[in-house]
């Protein structure tokens, strides 16, 4: 018997609240004039504020995410695998973002902590459990949740230098300062050759997550000739793995996908 739109309908109408209400309001604080991001605390790791748009291009996805819940392959992926982690993300991701713009950085790190670990457990469960099977498993699935979990790495490292880095305003950058903001930016560029070889294809769009905020870091970062140019650096290497992904699609969609099994296939994130 074929699955009824209304199969699991008050899951489905909570995702939706919870986009509406939760999700979304990062979309609005994004388009207004005195967006939060544009007067947070200003640190050696802080990205331009044109950074923050990538919440934009996540939210937009998600909204066909909880129209694609209706149709059955996204029921079966949102409803049946995600299921109730959706709305907890959303809800999570809500409480940091408000911490953040009110400027309670240690505890907002602490629940960008728990937002990454949400959207990692998601992430896990739809690579390993729900391989793509449509354009739109692709588009609505796969491809929102890839960006969102490379963006919430690089918002992890961003509050932690918030919650207990200097501001670059009033102190100069000492040795300390630059030894942190060297392995912070070493991280996040691993973390995106992570991506290009977490599958045979790699995961482009969160390698792409990446490099798009190392790149806004080296464009911010302008009062330090170390942390200016070294930023510099991890965000040409992290173009290496962006391109890496971009030949594995390429290779994937003319038929050289390789058959794997489930152990093979698995994440090498999270």
């Amino acid at each position: 018997m074929a699955d009824s739109w209304k199969d699991g309908i008050l899951l489905k109408i909570i995702n939706i609240i919870v986009y509406f209400v939760f999700l979304g309001s990062n979309i609005y604080t994004v388009a207004t004039p005195s967006s939060i991001y544009y007067y947070g605390k200003e640190t050696y790791i802080t990205p331009a504020p044109w950074a923050f748009l990538i919440w934009s291009l996540i939210h937009i996805l998600l909204l066909g995410t909880i129209i694609y819940q209706f149709f059955p392959n996204g029921k079966k992926t949102i409803i049946d695998g995600i299921s109730w982690r959706f709305p907890l993300l959303g809800v999570l991701n809500a409480i940091y973002v408000n911490l953040w713009s009110t400027h309670h950085y240690i505890i907002a790190f602490v629940f960008a902590l728990f937002v990454s670990s949400a959207v990692t457990h998601i992430y896990y469960i739809v690579k390993k459990h729900h391989s793509a099977e449509s354009f739109g498993d692709e588009l609505f699935i796969h491809l929102p949740f890839s960006l969102y979990h490379g963006w919430t790495t690089v918002l992890v490292v961003i509050t932690a230098f918030d919650a207990f880095g200097v501001s670059r305003l009033n102190h100069p950058a000492g040795i300390w300062t630059k030894v942190f903001v060297f392995l912070a930016l070493f991280f996040l560029e691993g973390t995106a050759a992570t991506y290009a070889f977490s599958t045979p294809e790699g995961d482009l769009p969160a390698a792409i997550a990446i490099a798009w905020s190392l790149w806004a870091i080296f464009a911010h970062q302008t009062s330090s000739g170390f942390v200016h140019w070294t930023s510099l650096v991890f965000a040409i290497l992290s173009l290496i793995w962006v391109v890496k992904g971009a030949v594995g699609l390429v290779f994937r969609a003319r038929g050289g996908r390789i058959a794997l099994n489930d152990e093979e296939r698995a994440p090498l994130v999270g």
